[in-house]
C-alpha cells in the first residue's frame, strides 16, 4: 500500500484575480516520481508554489503525512526555472549549495561542521568536485543545474520539487540528469514539473496532467486524446519494450 507524503484538495489558485487553477485534488505518496506536465499558462507552476507554501490558494487545503500520520510541515527541496536565476550575482558553487542549508541554522550562528560535510558530499554526489570556488557565472548551464540540484538536495528532503530542470541543457547531460534524479528517487519522492512531454514520459512513475484542472495517472499512460486538446497538435504514444517512445505526428501552428 503506498503511504501518501502530500495531499492537495479541492484546491483553487488565482493570481490578480484571475482563476489559474480550479478543484485540484491531488496525492503525492512515499517515494513517488511524478510528472506535471501541460500546456504554458495551464498552471504547472502555480500548482508547485501552492505546494511549497509560495503561495496561499484561494480555496482547498494541502496536508501533509510523515509515515502515514498528519503533520504540519514536511522538508521539500526546491529547483527553480533556470531563468529565474541571476547569474551576475557574486556566489560560489559551495556557497549555493550551503545557502541550502540556511533553514537548518539559526540566525546568529556559523554553519556547523558536520553541515559543512554535507555540502562537500552534496558536491561530489553532483560531480563538482575542484568547482567549489568558481562563481556561478563562471558555470556551463549542466554545472549550474547540478549547483542548483544540490542546494535543493543538501537538506535532505522528503519531497523534492523540480520546474523545468531540463531547460537550457544539452541532451548528453539531460540522460546524465535523469540517471541521477533516478538515484535520488530510491531515497525520496520527487515531483518534477516539465513541458518535454516524451521525456518525462520516459523517467516517471505517474503522471498530472494540468491545464487549469488536473487529470491524474497512476501510470505513464496518458490518453493522446487529452495531449492533443491541450497541446493544439496530434500526437501518437507508441510503446516499444521496457523503453517507451513517443513520436509527434505532422503538425501545423
Amino acid at each position: 500500500m503506498k503511504t501518501p507524503i502530500l495531499q492537495m484538495t479541492g484546491i483553487s489558485a488565482a493570481y490578480d484575480n484571475k482563476t489559474v487553477l480550479e478543484n485540484i485534488n491531488l496525492t503525492v505518496f512515499e517515494q513517488d516520481f511524478l510528472g506535471v506536465i501541460g500546456p504554458n499558462g495551464g498552471g504547472k507552476t502555480t500548482l508547485i508554489k501552492v505546494m511549497l507554501g509560495l503561495l496561499n490558494p484561494t480555496a482547498g487545503k494541502v496536508t501533509f503525512y510523515q509515515e502515514g500520520k498528519e503533520v504540519p510541515e514536511i522538508s521539500m527541496g526546491y529547483l527553480p526555472q533556470y531563468n529565474s536565476i541571476d547569474k551576475k550575482f557574486p556566489i560560489s558553487v559551495y556557497e549555493v549549495v550551503l545557502s541550502g542549508l540556511n533553514r537548518q541554522k539559526s540566525l546568529f550562528r556559523s554553519f556547523s561542521p558536520a553541515q559543512h560535510e554535507q555540502v562537500k558530499q552534496v558536491i561530489a554526489r553532483m560531480g563538482l568536485e575542484g568547482l567549489e570556488k568558481r562563481a556561478i557565472g563562471q558555470l556551463s548551464g549542466g554545472q549550474l543545474q547540478r549547483a542548483l540540484l544540490g542546494r535543493a538536495l543538501v537538506s535532505n528532503p522528503q519531497v523534492l520539487i523540480l520546474d523545468e530542470p531540463n531547460t537550457y541543457i544539452d541532451k548528453r547531460f539531460e540522460a546524465k540528469l535523469y540517471s541521477l534524479l533516478e538515484e535520488i528517487n530510491r531515497e525520496r519522492a520527487i515531483v518534477l514539473v516539465s513541458h518535454d512531454i516524451g521525456t518525462v514520459l520516459q523517467n516517471v512513475k505517474s503522471i498530472a496532467c494540468v491545464n487549469g484542472t488536473l487529470d491524474y495517472h497512476p501510470d505513464t499512460e496518458v490518453p493522446a486524446e487529452w495531449l492533443e486538446k491541450h497541446f493544439g497538435c496530434p500526437i501518437e504514444l507508441l510503446g516499444h519494450g521496457n523503453l517507451p517512445h513517443r513520436v509527434l505526428k505532422c503538425h501545423h501552428h
